[in-house]
């Protein structure tokens, strides 16, 4: 019973179809043969037959096994040669600052960054139809006119020059504002100011959602090539997917809340 339960998994799944077939011409020709049926030469020439058909299929299988040894064979060189482990190239790509981010459909979206300024430029129409399609947005940067500006600068190619970062954070700000003004929002944006620049950057969407990802953009010191970017799947990432998404949690709530967003109350002070 076994044995036929395997036989009808097969023929469904379209595997082993030329050992049945094999099977089937063998049986049939010495069944032929043994009840003298036909005459010897047909059960010779259908033998021959036969095995020619199983000298292809073995042919086949010989380049099968031959292609598997080859691909093995290379993933050892490649093993051996970066000591047994995989590239970086594997798992870090060069930020896009969002460009690459599809926000489509989402419906919890999250950002950390120092001025965000590329990022919100580049994504400011997804996120106002995700607010009007009633997405909750979370966004910390850090804060216009404190000391975080001052680190910023120093951490970056221009330490001299501090009111770069101010200007770069002024329109982020504005757009943020114009968000969270517009009479179409059926969502809820919130905005946090840090007093502290991140060491890294957040992209989230949708993190809490078995589909979900975080882009974590490594900020570099004093560089101004690209920045690598880590991205994780809730699926594939478990780990290091929840340590990030716990980043988040820790630097939100270090995070002083914008008065004219949706997560402040009047008394707040603006952004000095």
């Amino acid at each position: 019973m076994r044995s036929l339960a395997r036989f009808r998994t097969d023929l469904a799944a379209g595997k082993n179809l030329d050992l049945y077939a094999t099977f089937a011409i063998a049986l049939t020709i010495g069944l032929l043969g043994a009840f003298d049926i036909v005459e010897t030469e047909i059960v010779a020439a259908a033998t021959l037959a036969t095995l020619a058909f199983v000298a292809v299929g073995s042919l086949g299988t010989r380049r099968q096994v031959a292609a598997m040894e080859g691909a093995t064979r290379d993933l050892g060189l490649q093993l051996r040669q970066f000591g047994g482990v995989m590239s970086a190239d594997d798992f870090l790509s060069a930020s896009t600052s969002g460009l690459d981010v599809d926000l489509r459909g989402a419906s919890d979206i999250r950002l950390v960054g120092v001025s965000l300024s590329r990022t919100i430029r580049n994504n400011v129409d997804a996120l106002e139809q995700r607010l009007a399609r009633g997405a909750q947005i979370k966004i910390a940067l850090i804060e216009p006119g404190g000391e975080a500006v001052q680190e910023a600068a120093r951490r970056s190619t221009i330490p001299d020059a501090p009111e770069i970062f101010e200007n770069r954070l002024r329109p982020t700000v504005d757009l943020l504002r114009q968000l969270a003004a517009s009479p179409h929002a059926n969502g809820r944006l919130e905005v946090r100011f840090l007093t502290f620049v991140p060491v890294f950057g957040l992209t989230m969407v949708d993190p809490d959602e078995p589909d979900g990802f975080i882009h974590v953009d490594i900020y570099a010191h004093r560089s101004a090539g690209p920045e690598p970017v880590l991205r994780l799947n809730s699926r594939r990432d478990p780990r290091w997917y929840h340590h990030f998404r716990q980043e988040f949690e820790r630097i939100w709530a270090h995070g002083r809340p914008a008065s004219w967003a949706g997560s402040a109350t009047s008394s707040t002070p603006e952004p000095r």
